[in-house]
């Protein structure tokens, strides 16, 4: 049953990377006492606002909780006990059958109609990265307060490197390049990606000729596009070899010329659309880079402020980009390397992994048709 308990939730939350999890019950243990976290929560139901949600892989015994068929859900984790992980807990599949009846067994019968909207928004989503649900939920009219959209404490040491890189050229700009270059970017880059505020931020502001009131917004799309930046990089160097395996790759047993031919077109479509979603998302960073370009080469501020400004409108899409393609390199290391793949599930998972790098526009289009 979906709200059975399960276990291994302490290994769960030391591994998990913030494209796959969003980790409430972090949130709460650090910002309990916060102004933010007390006034603005992401959630109205006090279970729910300290839950584990998980990109999750459906296994095969997991297909039939839902009406359509779909490899990924989005699976909502309440600990047993908030302070023994190794307890386990109880969880709930996002849009599962029954879904309303089964969600209020396991966070009890309080469940405001608004938290049901917030978990659908987010199972509407290919990641979990903190700045596309912050920007998904935006779009809706809802503001949670910043605290439940920080990078991990794993993945701020992750970019730190790539983070430190980019930042050089502004600080050569601002303070001359020297032997310390390097060290004052550091110091910088840690101030932004832990959100610090303040007179020691001030400099950085007045470069970006940015009000107050818009820093903190500027700087966070500043810091999702350094994100996403870092993040495709990685998804390049593993997507070649994905496209190479899907060319390849044949269905096991029995396949009759109509599941050929059928087959062979959905893998021609996919490789389009990999191909498609990697060259626009690829577009888009470049106007990030064009914009940065303009401050640190010609400094002229005035463009990368404007295009900070902007900036949400774009990396939504951006982070819906890199969150499929994400989703393709894992689930195909997951489940389809090395492992033997029958016509119909081979069928789902093209359509799958379509879907997921379908364009918004296309969706409306289907939906009018």
């Amino acid at each position: 049953m979906p709200n059975s308990p399960i276990r291994n939730l302490s290994r769960l939350q030391s591994s998990a990377s913030t494209s796959r999890v969003l980790n409430l019950l972090t949130v709460w243990r650090h910002h309990r006492d916060d102004p933010e976290w007390i006034e603005q929560p992401l959630f109205l139901n006090a279970h729910l606002n300290r839950a584990l949600i998980i990109k999750h892989r459906l296994r095969r015994d997991e297909f039939d909780l839902f009406r359509s068929r779909r490899q990924v859900a989005t699976k909502v984790i309440i600990p047993v006990d908030p302070n023994d992980l190794k307890l386990g807990g109880r969880y709930v599949f996002v849009g599962q059958s029954n879904f309303k009846q089964v969600i209020s067994q396991v966070f009890g019968a309080s469940m405001p109609e608004e938290d049901l909207q917030t978990l659908r928004m987010i199972d509407d989503l290919p990641s979990l990265d903190p700045f596309l649900v912050r920007e998904q939920l935006a779009r809706h009219g809802r503001t949670p307060g910043r605290v439940y959209f920080e990078l991990t404490e794993a993945d701020r040491r992750r970019m730190f490197a790539f983070a430190q890189a980019e930042i050089s050229p502004l600080v050569a700009m601002s303070m001359g390049s020297d032997a310390r270059t390097a060290d004052r970017a550091g110091v910088l880059v840690g101030k932004i990606l832990s959100n610090a505020d303040g007179e020691e931020m001030e400099p950085l502001r007045l470069t970006l000729r940015l009000a107050k009131e818009e820093y903190a917004e500027g700087v966070f799309c500043w810091k999702g596009f350094l994100y996403y930046k870092w993040s495709i990089a990685s998804v390049m160097n593993d997507i070649g070899p994905v496209l190479a395996e899907i060319s390849r790759l044949r269905p096991s047993g029995k396949v009759t010329p109509e599941d050929q031919a059928e087959l062979t077109s959905a893998r021609e479509v996919l490789c389009r659309r990999i191909t498609r979603t990697l060259s626009k998302a690829s577009a888009t960073l470049k106007v990030y880079d064009d914009a940065y370009r303009q401050l640190t080469q010609n400094g002229q501020p005035t463009a990368f402020r404007e295009f900070l400004l902007e900036a949400p409108h774009l990396f939504t899409r951006l982070g819906e980009q890199v969150g499929a393609l994400q989703h393709i390199v894992s689930f195909w290391r997951y489940r389809v390397r090395g492992g033997l793949i029958s016509p119909e599930e081979m069928h789902d998972i093209y359509a799958d992994f379509v879907g997921s790098l379908a364009e918004r526009d296309d969706v409306a289009t289907a939906q009018a048709a």
